[in-house]
């Protein structure tokens, strides 16, 4: 399951750019060595170009023999954070090392197969959140912990979480079910649609599909059905984008329903009484859509102070956050011009224009180039340019901040000059403009 799922859903979907790594995470030094050797084993079976590093303390009997790190990598133990950086090694395969302390932006996916609790789930968790301008995104399969544990143990060190049950794939089975009884759609739809999207045609082709769909939506359906089959389309969407991660399904007819779905659904009309992004979602440029896989369950942690015990004394220090005087003064900046705005979730809005968005600004290939090798007016063409299609794929995550960047010229404005300000560095690699905020 690891090995078929890094290569099939983490590798073939080039996570950061291709160069993403995992870390499998054992109950001891004996589980640690037998995923070694099974992973190494399968890795050649199906002549995977990739090899696997296994790390834990000491000396341990295996096999009849006394055995180390060191001795089963073969290269010194010292080596090994170094080592996982740099083909052909993917997988870092721990027992009780790395857990803590360790900062590794490529890493992008954890498979967990040790009892975790209180900080120990923290800290092995949060090696996945270093960031890195081509991570969008990270992935946790977890073999022994459910969620009730893991939202435990997050309790004390966040605010908010939202705890959502474990994901049936047959429950796909009985809303794609759900959904054809409404007839908003017909398979020739879905077939026509999905086979012009993936030919690359334009919008202007595939818009009359997709308004008829609304049409019939519009006027064939009442109140309460619009919202069962909305409700139930992006259900589909969430449950089907987190197993088609796991599992590599063969079924062509949920792959075609969600392509269709993710374009559908956001032409439908909110019901009257909520509030209406006028003009904005039947804007959006068809070409921006990108499959992001998402986690299954999202944890939202009690609003309410909590103790914890204080940060021990002893131990090594670490880098402060670079540039943090300038994002405080961006931040000071938002809220003295827009703070009056009332953003239901502010501190998610402040994550997302001082780290988010102007990462992935940066990661922008044509921007990149323009830095590069071109003056800082082009440059600046090409950050524009870029920026409206990360807004763009922002709009799945944050409507509330989309609709502000398209309907508010002043936000438009600032938000321009402040991402061109943190992201533009003339004659310099793209990755070199981003290395101080990854």
């Amino acid at each position: 399951i690891i090995v078929d799922h890094f290569h099939e859903q983490v590798l073939a979907l080039n996570q950061i750019g291709g160069d993403a790594r995992a870390m499998v995470v054992t109950s001891g030094i004996e589980r640690a060595i037998q995923y070694f050797h099974a992973i190494g084993e399968y890795l050649v079976e199906r002549k995977s170009p990739h090899r696997a590093i296994v790390a834990f303390s000491g000396e341990h009997e295996y096999g009849g023999a006394k055995v180390t790190e060191a001795s089963l990598n073969g290269f010194p133990s010292n080596q090994i954070a170094e080592k996982i950086q740099a083909d052909p090694c993917r997988f870092l395969i721990c027992a009780d090392k790395f857990q803590t302390g360790y900062d590794e932006p490529l890493l992008h996916t954890m498979y967990v197969d040790k009892v975790l609790s209180g900080i120990k789930a923290v800290q092995t968790l949060s090696r996945l959140n270093r960031a890195h301008p081509k991570k969008h995104d990270v992935f946790v399969l977890d073999f022994m912990n459910d969620s009730g544990g893991i939202q435990a143990a997050f309790a004390d060190y966040y605010r908010t979480t939202v705890l959502a049950e474990e994901t049936d794939p047959n429950k796909l089975h009985d809303l794609k079910a759900a959904l054809d009884g409404h007839q908003v759609y017909g398979e020739s739809q879905i077939d026509t649609l999905v086979a012009l999207y993936l030919d690359g045609a334009d919008r202007d082709r595939l818009d009359p599909i997709l308004d008829a769909c609304v049409a019939v939506y519009n006027e064939q359906l009442g109140e309460d059905a619009q919202v069962d089959f909305k409700g139930k389309a992006k259900t589909f969407l969430r449950a089907y984008g987190f197993l088609a991660s796991i599992l590599p399904y063969s079924n062509a007819e949920w792959e075609k329903l969600s392509i269709f779905l993710n374009f559908l659904v956001l032409k439908l009309p909110a019901p009257v009484e909520e509030d209406l992004s006028k003009g904005i979602l039947e804007a959006i440029d068809m070409d921006s859509y990108r499959v992001e896989k998402r986690a299954a369950v999202k944890i939202l942690l009690p609003d309410a102070d909590a103790e914890i015990e204080p940060v021990p004394t002893t131990g090594g220090g670490r880098k402060l956050e670079p540039e943090l005087d300038r994002l405080s003064n961006i931040l000071k900046t938002f809220n003295d011009l827009f703070g009056n705005i009332p953003w239901s979730d502010a501190d998610r809005v402040h994550t997302l224009i001082t780290e988010d968005i102007p990462a992935r600004v940066a990661a922008d290939v044509a921007y990149q180039n323009a830095r590069q090798h071109s003056d800082k007016q082009n440059a600046r063409i090409e950050h524009d340019k870029a920026l409206q299609r990360v807004m763009t794929a922002v709009l799945k995550d944050d409507t509330e901040l989309f609709r502000q960047f398209m309907d508010n010229e002043g936000f438009r404005r600032w938000m321009g000059d402040m991402v061109f300000g943190l992201t533009y560095a003339p004659s310099t690699s793209g990755e070199a403009a981003t290395n101080g905020r990854a």
